[in-house]
């Protein structure tokens, strides 16, 4: 890194004193942020600063994106460390980082450590513990949106960190047989056979879209094709039929490419809105050590569009 340049301190704190002052309440100040690439649209912010606002607690919650911020990968450890350092409760982790920051972490929750990747961090005690909070965000999602969907076969697009984290979720929602679907081969197979081990084989690296698709009830994407920044269906749309069902863990936009061409065909269709108030539920209680609320933290999410 370019020691010239600012450090992660400074530019942590120029984020802070830009962002408006929390309104006043009880204790001290939540100081908290998402770490990402390309997340300028996040709701996050605005979901956990009124959910705090509603329990009588000052937030102050910062996007950290290292596109904005010009930052290689190889700042994350960096910027974990002024985090702590300067008081933060914790982070928030999205893509490309729910992965490579499990280096960087002191402990990780029993689900963080069977999902392999991470999207909450939390700092206490000197020690900086991961936990994955999607997982659970995706189960609540599903079971409302999405009742009595079929489950013998389904495929799921995206083998990264978040990924991982809907694959744990449709195990445990009783999915017959997942096929992993990614560009990079290697990375879904990994996936696969780390999930095979603990779900009896259920769980397979599919060597096309279009060989996962067929006999499918529905599909996953979990991967960030779809999102303002990477525009697209992460396979050919003719693949798609009117029989399945289709979920889209994206939800800035909230109604993607892939979800308008399946709605278009007369799909079921599930967006990525339920996970992400889902996710920042699980997480706020986390940051704050106070119970939270989906149905208020839906209000948030609709009132940050």
């Amino acid at each position: 890194m370019n020691l010239r340049r600012e450090t992660c301190a400074d530019l942590l704190r120029q984020l802070l004193s830009a962002h408006p002052k929390p309104a006043a309440g009880s204790g001290h100040p939540v100081l908290v942020g998402l770490i990402g690439r390309g997340i300028q649209l996040s709701r996050t912010p605005r979901m956990h600063e009124r959910e705090a606002a509603r329990l009588g607690l000052a937030c102050a919650y910062i996007l950290v994106d290292f596109d904005q911020l010009g930052r290689d990968d190889a700042a994350l450890p960096e910027v974990l460390a002024a985090g702590a350092a300067l008081g933060f409760q914790g982070f928030n982790v999205t893509h490309p980082f729910k992965q490579q920051i499990l280096p960087h972490l002191g402990a990780l929750s029993p689900e963080a450590a069977a999902i392999g990747a991470v999207n909450t961090v939390v700092f206490g005690q000197g020690a900086i513990t991961g936990y994955n909070t999607d997982s659970w965000g995706f189960s609540e999602s599903f079971r409302i949106g999405l009742p009595d969907a079929p489950l013998r076969k389904v495929v799921q697009f995206g083998a990264g960190g978040a990924g991982a984290a809907v694959a744990y979720s449709l195990m445990q929602l009783g999915v017959g047989e997942i096929h992993l679907v990614d560009v990079d081969r290697q990375r879904a197979a990994d996936l696969a056979a780390r999930m095979a081990a603990e779900w009896n084989g259920r769980v397979h690296a599919a060597a096309t879209a279009a060989d996962a698709l067929a006999g499918a009830d529905g599909l996953v994407n979990t991967t960030p094709v779809g999102m303002a920044k990477y525009p697209g269906i992460p396979f050919p749309a003719d693949l798609l039929r009117p029989d399945h069902w289709v979920a889209d863990i994206i939800y800035f936009p909230e109604e993607t490419e892939l979800l308008r061409r399946a709605r278009a065909l007369g799909c079921r269709t599930l967006s990525g809105t339920g996970m992400a108030i889902g996710q920042a539920v699980r997480a706020f209680e986390l940051f704050t050590g106070r119970k939270s609320d989906m149905a208020s933290m839906a209000g948030h999410f609709a009132a940050a569009a």
